[in-house]
């Protein structure tokens, strides 16, 4: 059975900012610009679940180091479209990072609050460095004063979804990143 060509949009989206295309572009260069940061020597990289999965697991590809892998889930945006508060840590780190070189992963720099409440927790484990990568970055938001070592997209202040990023836990299946429309930007539209 032939298979179906993916296309770009979706009919949930308002737009699409970035294309599959775009993003894996984007992807190539930031690994390299890591590569470039960080030598050949091994590093461990955190990713900030569930929304920077699926671009953890790309930048992992693009990443010729030897790396070492681990996940913190974070939750505070829950069905909302914006953050609810302070972040909540749902489930810590389980490797040992002690004088590592980390980099910590996340989807979306937004308020700030989440990378922010994760650079500390990282901090008490003592690594030896750590940067971080977001692949969008939304200035217009920030709350907390925080900066990213890698960025992969600097967005105005829209409200995305898709390569990872949901609303109410839908659409990071979608492999271009876009503004989701209006009519679906409240709870009750899911009712």
């Amino acid at each position: 059975m032939p298979t179906k060509p993916r296309t770009q949009g979706h009919p949930d989206l308002e737009s699409v900012m970035f294309t599959e295309e775009q993003i894996k572009t984007r992807v190539r260069e930031l690994g390299q610009e890591i590569r470039a940061v960080f030598g050949s020597g091994e590093f461990t990289l955190i990713s900030i679940i569930n929304g920077a999965v699926m671009f953890t697991a790309d930048l992992m590809r693009e990443i010729d180091n030897p790396v070492r892998l681990d996940c913190i889930r974070i939750s505070s945006y829950g069905d909302k479209m914006k953050s609810v508060g302070a972040p909540q840590v749902v489930a810590s780190l389980t490797i040992d990072i002690t004088n590592r070189h980390v980099l910590l992963i996340d989807d979306i720099l937004d308020t700030g609050k989440t990378i922010t409440l994760v650079s500390g927790l990282v901090r008490k484990h003592n690594p030896a460095s750590l940067r971080t990568c977001v692949l969008l970055d939304k200035i217009g938001r920030r709350e907390v004063n925080f900066e990213a070592d890698f960025v992969g997209f600097k967005i105005p202040d829209k409200f995305v979804v898709g390569y990872g990023l949901d609303f109410a836990e839908r659409y990071r299946n979608l492999p271009c990143i876009g503004v989701l429309s209006p009519r679906l930007q409240n709870a009750s539209a899911w009712a």
